[in-house]
């Protein structure tokens, strides 16, 4: 009996398999035309692992590790590996726990709690048992389990933050990774085996170590490892902070809210923030040589509400600030450089008139008074009306702008008069403790909150124009972040459970057949791991507020 055949077609041909036909065996046939590794499948718009097997006629499409997608999978198949690693060495009899906790440089920060001193050889010790899986191409296999079964499987492992996160989960199956004996959750696809997994290194790091990876960008390259203290130690101060409320994991945060702590949590993660930008302000009034606050940070990071907040401090400490947005000083709209698709570049710093930036803060330094523009956007041009600004004894002026951190901004300006802030929303929470939550994740949430409330955009325009946010970021922005004085984290440990409500019905609104429903149905399961929240609890002053709104800034 002849054996069922299906047509599928990718790109422009189309070719005949027959039932039962592993998307990694087509792959693997054009592998050839791509530079990068073919890692996940997209089958008629759904996204699919390679170990699937062709169900009916379909349209393929390749994600590779050059992707978006395929790099995510990337990174998340490598810290299932290196947790394996680590045990393989160290015996679990010595493991309490293995923390992957946030990006640093281009890797994942983690530690080891137990009996392992994490010295280089340990390390060594584990980069040649990565190694080793690698040159073995071991499988990576997946198994579907009832959520009960998997419940009594984390407690019998003693992965006692994955028992509390599935307590909470609807879903009736939950899919379980294994290399060899060792079994974990991960959230998210996986590549197939061991052998997609050639580029990493290990550096100790602190406490702990960073597993070092390669970018989507080059994916075959792994980049130096370019410490990043001042980021690094915010990460660790807003760790502690969640550590404190006895919050690590997303599960932790569930028992939490379903325990009635809600208020407790809110009051307190708000009352932390508060303290540190008050000390950010004593920082400043105690150098009365400051007199251009510089803040600059990625897309909703709440710059905003954060001058507003760091403005009132500033006053409780007898200074007197002023705004000022970099953005009303752009160059006329016929000078504004274009970008290799002929279109306005406006995030280049050649889109600000910065001779006349300059100019003018140095006109204030020297206690002239000055008309500052305001940008026309629909025109194109500044326009200067009756706003004047000179700069008193305790007059502070307050930026805010993307380049407020690159010193070719203020380059005209002698240093001791600046003081330069870098805030963003850096998640400290983390799924479980193999599971980040990427800070991107966070931010794009906000974003696509704030756009539907304050420009009617839908949850799908925000998802096709974020790339171009964060290849601007990527470029402007953090770069720079180390020049900072201080670091500011502007994400709270509760707000996913509060932004939630918000954006569940605006993810669900994008179709099947649209290119952003991938991300989309990416986001919506990574919200049903929480239990929502209301924001009744939310403080009119808080960072949230800027983008669910009810906030008491003029925004």
């Amino acid at each position: 009996m002849d054996k069922e055949m299906y047509h599928v077609q990718i790109g422009d041909t189309i070719r005949e398999y027959p039932k039962g036909t592993t998307y990694l065996a087509i792959a693997k046939e054009y592998q050839k035309d791509y530079e990068d590794d073919i890692v996940l499948v997209v089958a008629d718009g759904k996204l699919q692992e390679l170990g699937k097997e062709l169900s009916g006629d379909c349209v393929l499409r390749f994600e590779t590790t050059g992707s978006d997608v395929g790099h995510k999978t990337y990174k998340r198949s490598m810290s299932l590996m290196l947790v394996k690693a680590i045990y393989d060495v160290a015996g679990h009899e010595k493991i309490e726990k293995v923390r992957i906790h946030y990006s640093v440089s281009k890797g994942y920060y983690c530690t080891i709690t137990g009996d392992v001193p994490v010295t280089q050889e340990f390390l060594d010790q584990v980069t040649a048992r990565m190694e080793e899986m690698v040159a073995m191409d071991m499988p990576i296999r997946k198994r579907s389990v009832h959520t009960d079964d998997a419940i009594a499987l984390f407690h019998q492992h003693g992965m006692y933050d994955k028992e509390r996160l599935f307590e909470y989960r609807r879903v009736s199956k939950v899919n379980i990774y294994s290399m060899n004996e060792f079994e974990d959750y991960f959230y998210g696809y996986m590549v197939p085996s061991a052998g997609y997994l050639k580029y990493f290194k290990l550096y100790p790091y602190e406490e702990g170590f960073v597993i070092q990876m390669p970018t989507r960008r080059d994916p075959k390259t792994v980049p130096p490892f370019e410490p990043q203290h001042k980021l690094f130690q915010v990460l660790r101060e807003s760790t502690r902070w969640g550590d404190m409320q006895g919050i690590e994991t997303v599960g932790d945060l569930n028992d939490k809210i379903t325990g009635g702590d809600v208020s407790e949590i809110v009051l307190v993660q708000e009352a932390l923030q508060e303290k540190k930008i008050a000390e950010i302000a004593a920082r400043i009034a105690s150098r009365p040589e400051i007199k251009f606050v510089l803040i600059a940070g990625p897309s909703s990071s709440g710059k905003t509400t954060f001058s507003h907040r760091l403005s009132v401090q500033l006053r409780v400490n007898g200074m007197t600030p002023h705004p000022i947005a970099v953005d009303n000083y752009f160059v006329e709209r016929e000078e504004n450089p274009r970008d290799e698709n002929g279109n306005y570049d406006f995030e280049c710093l050649e889109a600000v008139d910065i001779d006349l930036f300059n100019r003018q803060l140095k006109d204030m330094l020297e206690g002239k008074e000055v008309r500052v523009p305001t940008f026309n956007f629909v025109t194109g041009h500044k326009e200067y009306g009756n706003e004047t600004k000179k700069l008193g004894k305790n007059d502070v002026l307050v930026i805010e702008g993307i380049h407020c951190l690159n010193p070719k901004l203020t380059e005209q300006l002698d240093d001791k008069h600046k003081f330069k802030i870098y805030i963003s929303a850096l998640t400290q929470l983390n799924i479980d403790e193999h599971n980040r939550i990427p800070t991107t994740d966070g931010r794009l949430l906000r974003r696509i909150v704030r756009d539907a409330r304050t420009r009617g955009s839908s949850a799908k325009d925000t998802i096709r124009m974020w790339p171009s946010v964060r290849a601007g970021e990527e470029k402007n922005i953090f770069p720079f972040q180390e020049e900072a004085d201080v670091m500011f984290n502007s994400a709270l440990i509760y707000e996913l459970a509060v932004l939630k409500p918000y954006v569940e019905a605006r993810l669900f609104a994008i179709g099947r057949e649209e290119p952003e429903y991938i991300e989309a149905k990416r986001l919506l399961k990574f919200l049903d791991y929480f239990v929502g929240i209301g924001s009744e609890n939310v403080p009119t002053n808080s960072l949230l507020r800027e983008f669910i709104g009810g906030g008491c800034f003029k925004i």
